[in-house]
């Protein structure tokens, strides 16, 4: 069953993404729908990586409260940011972050976190994945800043995936 559907939930993702997107339910559509969601994945399958070993469960759901709490209280001081930036413009800077981590399916993991959190964005990858640069919207230290990365994001990941 697997070989012939080897991601149920990305199958049944494709149908109700195809059914929304024609905005038609009928049979034509439904049998395209089904087509499509079948032979996706079946090509597809080859591209997609080995799953991730997760090793820390309970450290996995700390990380995400965390990140959530991250997102709000960065959301705020974005906001603040933005009301005064004619008073004070913000410090917007790029940001060299050195990395222990090199697990795939981890760096994809700190990739989402950094591209959540409000003010943070991703800008690229050391070919020898030693290190990250980061645009940071406002940036008082930089050393706090890689610190704060490192301890909260990049060390859990390291211990979840490595």
């Amino acid at each position: 069953m697997k070989r012939l559907l080897p991601s149920p939930w990305l199958s049944l993702g494709l149908l109700g993404g195809w059914l929304l997107l024609t905005r038609s339910f009928s049979i034509g559509q439904l049998m395209l729908g089904v087509l499509v969601a079948l032979l996706v994945p079946l090509l597809m399958a080859p591209l997609r990586p080995r799953p991730g070993p997760l090793r820390r469960w309970g450290l996995l759901l700390r990380l995400i409260l965390r990140v959530g709490a991250e997102v709000v209280h960065s959301a705020l001081l974005v906001a603040a940011g933005v009301l005064r930036a004619r008073s004070r413009p913000p410090r917007g800077t790029f940001v060299v972050v050195p990395l222990d981590l090199h697990d795939a399916h981890g760096l994809a993991a700190l990739a989402m976190i950094s591209a959540v959190i409000p003010g943070t964005v991703w800008s690229e990858l050391a070919p020898d994945r030693s290190a990250l640069l980061m645009h940071v919207f406002d940036l008082d230290d930089e050393a706090a800043f890689v610190q704060h990365f490192k301890t909260d994001y990049e060390q859990p990941l390291k211990e979840i995936f490595e």
